[in-house]
C-alpha cells in the first residue's frame, strides 16, 4: 500500500482546515495569536492519534506492504481528488497499482471508521473501470506451481526454502522428499564448517610453498580406493529397476543414479546440484530471471538438442519460450522449428564470416572481427552465455577478435568452439572468453583452442595468459594444458640449470602460471635461499606413456598450417 491521501472517501484534515479557515477568515483574523497556536497544537495531537489508530488497524490486514512516499509529490496531490487504487489481491500480493490512503485525518470513533471503510469500498467499485498503473512491489506468487507431475511445490532441493516453482529445486524430480533434502542440507552445512575450519588452520600454519598434508594424502588414497572398489557394471535387478523407472516417469523425473558411479562421486554431484539450485533461487528472488517462464532450457542446434546451463539475456519474447532454435552457421535464433526449416532453406552461410587462418584436415579456425561482423559476434556471445557462468560481454563486441574453430563435413563447417581476445590488451591477455560446445567436450578440442591461442602469442612474440576469473571447466582445462607443456619441456630438456624466463619465452606461458603449475606438481622447492626445480621422473614417465597411448591424434595444432599475421592496429 502506498501511503498518500484521500482514497478511502474521507477528507484530508489539512484541506478541511483550509475550508474552515476560508469560512471564518474574518473571525480568525481577529483571533489572538496564542489561541491560533493552541488550535494548531490540538490539530497536531489529533493527527498523531490518527497515525496510531491507522497503524493498529493496518497490523490486522494480512499481506499489507508499506511504501512511504513524500507527501509533497505531485502524484499525492492529485490523489487527494482522484483515487485509482484497487483492493488487495486475495493471495496477499501487492496490488497492481499504487494505493493512496488518507493518513492525516484521525479515526476518533468506531462509527466514523466504519463510515470511512464503506466510503472506501464504494469508491473502489466506482473506480474499477479505470486503467491500472504499474506494480510497485512484487512478492511470491503462490499461484505458480512446479511443472513436475504430482508435485505440490512444497520443499526445496537445497533444504533451505519452504516452496519451489521450478524443476531445478524440485525434490520429487530428483527422487527425494522434502525431509530428505533438509537432512542432507544439515549434513552439508556441517561438512562445510569442518572444511572451513581446516582451511583456516592450514592457512595459519602454511609454509612458504604448500604441499599436501598427511591427512589430505590419506583422504586422496581413500577416495582412490572407493573408486577402484566400485562394481562398474549394473546387476540384472538394478537394470530392471532403472528401466522401469524410466518407462514410468520418462523425462518428468531424473534417472536413478545409484550404482552408476561411486557413492563419493554421487555425493559430490548432489552437492553441485544443490549449490546450482541455490544460485538459481537467489537470481529468481532478485528478479534477474523468472525460472520456468523466462529461462531458455533447451536449444536445437544443428542435429543436436542441448540442455542449457545458465541464463542468457536473449530478448524476452524469445526467452519466455523455454526452447530456442538456432542456425548452426549464422547463429540466428528463431521461435519455432518451422521458421528454422524455412531459414535453413534460404541461409547461404556454410562457415563463419571472416578469414580462415588455420586448416588441417577437417579442422579450421576463422578470425572474425567484432567490428566488421557485429551481429554474428553478438549472437555467438549470447549462445556462449548459455554454458558460461562468468561471462559479461554480450553486445560490446567491437574491441574484440573472435577465433572460431569448426569441423567440416559435406554439409558445412560446424561450430566446435571459440575464444575471443582483445585487439589491444594492456595486460597481454591472449584469451578473454573461451568455450567448447557441449557436444564436443571431452574430445581434446578445448586443449586445441588453448594451444592455438598460445601459438598466436608466439607469432606475436609475446607472453600470454587468460583473463580472470576462469570458469570451473576453463580452470581445469588450463591447468591440464600447463602441466602437459611443462612436462614436455622437462622431457626434452638436457641441461642442468633451468630458467623460468626461458620456459616462458619458449612456450609463451606467463611466468606466474608456470610457477603455480610447478607448485601444484610439487616440483618447485625453496632450499638454502634458492628456488630449485625438481625433475620428477615419475610424472614425466606417466605423461610419456599417455602420449604413446594417444598415438598420432589429429587433436593437435600444427604450427605449419597457420596462415596468419598479427593485425596492425584497429
Amino acid at each position: 500500500l502506498a501511503i498518500g491521501s484521500g482514497s478511502d472517501g474521507t477528507e484530508d484534515s489539512d484541506s478541511s482546515a483550509e475550508r474552515e479557515q476560508t469560512n471564518s477568515s474574518e473571525s480568525e483574523g481577529n483571533m489572538p495569536k496564542r489561541q491560533r497556536l493552541t488550535r494548531a497544537s490540538t490539530r497536531l495531537s489529533q493527527s498523531s492519534q490518527g497515525w496510531s489508530a491507522f497503524t493498529r488497524s493496518l497490523c490486522h490486514k494480512p499481506g499489507s506492504h508499506l511504501i512511504f512516499v513524500a507527501s509533497d509529490t505531485p502524484d499525492l496531490k492529485r490523489g487527494a481528488d482522484h483515487d485509482e487504487s484497487p483492493p488487495l489481491t486475495p493471495t496477499g500480493n501487492a496490488p497492481s497499482s499504487e494505493s493512496e490512503l488518507d493518513i492525516s485525518s484521525p479515526n476518533a470513533s468506531h462509527d466514523e471508521s466504519q463510515a470511512k471503510d464503506q466510503a472506501s469500498r464504494d469508491s473502489d467499485k466506482d473506480l474499477s473501470h479505470r486503467p491500472k498503473r504499474r506494480r510497485c512491489h512484487e512478492t511470491y506468487n503462490f499461484n505458480m506451481k512446479c511443472p513436475t507431475p504430482g508435485c505440490n511445490s512444497l520443499g526445496h532441493l537445497t533444504g533451505k526454502h519452504e516452496r519451489h516453482f521450478a524443476v531445478s529445486g524440485c525434490p520429487l524430480y530428483h527422487n527425494l522428499s522434502a525431509d530428505e533434502c533438509k537432512v542432507k542440507a544439515v549434513s552439508r552445512e556441517k561438512q562445510e564448517e569442518e572444511a572451513k575450519g581446516q582451511e583456516e588452520s592450514n592457512s595459519r600454519h602454511a609454509t612458504r610453498h604448500q604441499t599436501p598434508t598427511s591427512k589430505q594424502s590419506r583422504y586422496k588414497e581413500q577416495v582412490s580406493e572407493i573408486r577402484k572398489g566400485r562394481n562398474s557394471s549394473l546387476q540384472k535387478e538394478q537394470k530392471e529397476k532403472h528401466m522401469e523407472h524410466r518407462q514410468t516417469h520418462g523425462n518428468t523425473r531424473e534417472p536413478l543414479l545409484e550404482n552408476i558411479t561411486s557413492e563419493y562421486d554421487l555425493e559430490l554431484f548432489r552437492k553441485a546440484q544443490a549449490r546450482a539450485s541455490e544460485d538459481l533461487e537467489k537470481l529468481r528472488i532478485q528478479g534477474q530471471i523468472t525460472e520456468g517462464s523466462n529461462m531458455i532450457k533447451t536449444i536445437l542446434f544443428g542435429r543436436y538438442e542441448l540442455d542449457t546451463w545458465y541464463h542468457s539475456p536473449y530478448p524476452e519474447e524469445y526467452a519466455r519460450l523455454g526452447r530456442l532454435y538456432v542456425c548452426e552457421f549464422c547463429l540466428k535464433y528463431m521461435k519455432s522449428q518451422t521458421i528454422l526449416r524455412r531459414h535453413m532453406a534460404k541461409c547461404v552461410w556454410k562457415h563463419p564470416p571472416g578469414d580462415e587462418v588455420y586448416r588441417k584436415g577437417a579442422i579450421s579456425v576463422f578470425e572474425v572481427d567484432g567490428k566488421k561482423n557485429k551481429i554474428y559476434c553478438q549472437n555467438l556471445c549470447l549462445l556462449a552465455k548459455l554454458f558460461l557462468d562468468h561471462k559479461t560481454l554480450y553486445y560490446d563486441v567491437e574491441p574484440f577478435l573472435f577465433y572460431v574453430m569448426t569441423e567440416a563435413d559435406n554439409t558445412g563447417c560446424h561450430l566446435v568452439g571459440y575464444f575471443s581476445k582483445e585487439k589491444n590488451s594492456f595486460l597481454n591477455y591472449n584469451v578473454s572468453c573461451i568455450l567448447t560446445m557441449p557436444q564436443y567436450m571431452r574430445q581434446g578440442f578445448g586443449k586445441m583452442l588453448i594451444d592455438f591461442s598460445y601459438l598466436l602469442s608466439k607469432v606475436e612474440e609475446k607472453v600470454g595468459s587468460p583473463e580472470r576469473p576462469l570458469s570451473d571447466l576453463g580452470l581445469i582445462s588450463y591447468r591440464s594444458y600447463w602441466k602437459e607443456v611443462l612436462l614436455r619441456y622437462m622431457y626434452n630438456f638436457q641441461g642442468k640449470e633451468i630458467s623460468i624466463k626461458e620456459i616462458s619465452q619458449e612456450t609463451a606461458v606467463n611466468p606466474v602460471d608456470i610457477v603455480s603449475t610447478l607448485q601444484s606438481l610439487q616440483m618447485l622447492k625453496y632450499w638454502k635461499g634458492k628456488h630449485l626445480v625438481l625433475k620428477r621422473q615419475d610424472l614425466i614417465d606417466e605423461w610419456k606413456a599417455k602420449e604413446i597411448k594417444r598415438g598420432n591424434s589429429n587433436k593437435t595444432i600444427d604450427p605449419s598450417s597457420l596462415k596468419w599475421t598479427p593485425p596492425k592496429g584497429t
